[in-house]
């Protein structure tokens, strides 16, 4: 039986949201090439990324059960990576400004001693206000945007940018753990993994 999680990820949201779920839990940074091809449907591309993140540390531990995600950020049927640099940020928020798009997150779970393979993926969607060049100049004061998926972070800052959300404000952060807890309760794994 497990009784503790790896995260193949580094992403320090990933591991705060893990904690906040009340999970035991050790991070193990998969080293993988992610798939970003712009052109590439955004559930297909995270549930890819989440599985090859998640087989990398599996094929390591394979007595481990192995938590791989991914997030990604979808204007109609265009994915907005990470920005290449502040410029292309700014473009990116400029293209979301008073308009909707949708968050897709895909989880994988592993564990190979248990024959557990399980892939998902979960959206949000999320509504920008109209934004000027000054609001985001004052928001990118706020939060550095190079590290996101579509230049923006809804941990802070959110109230100078968002105008709504509909779904989970935890997929949108980079891991939908009501989704995470649910999948583990089916799988009979959820009490075990508990730090109470």
């Amino acid at each position: 039986m497990y009784t503790s999680l790896t995260l193949a990820s580094a992403s320090p949201r990933r591991k705060h949201l893990l904690e906040l779920s009340g999970l035991r839990f050790r991070v193990h940074p998969a080293q993988v090439e992610e798939h970003e091809e712009p052109s590439s449907p955004p559930d297909d591309t995270v549930l890819h990324n989440a599985a090859i993140k998640a087989a990398w540390v599996s094929e390591r531990e394979p007595e481990s059960l192995v938590l791989g995600s991914d997030t990604t950020v979808a204007l109609e049927t265009e994915v907005l990576h990470k920005p290449a640099d502040m410029e292309e940020a700014r473009a990116m928020l400029r293209r979301l400004a008073g308009r909707s798009h949708t968050v897709y997150t895909g989880i994988c779970l592993k564990g190979p001693a248990a024959g557990i393979d399980e892939c998902h993926f979960v959206t949000s969607e999320v509504t920008f206000k109209p934004l000027t060049d000054a609001d985001i100049d004052a928001y990118f004061q706020v939060v550095n945007p190079l590290d996101k998926a579509g230049a923006y972070g809804i941990q802070e800052g959110k109230e100078m940018i968002i105008a709504g959300l509909r779904g989970s404000l935890h997929n949108v952060m980079g891991l939908p753990t009501e989704f995470l807890l649910d999948l583990l309760e089916r799988l009979n794994l959820l009490n075990a993994l508990r730090t109470q």
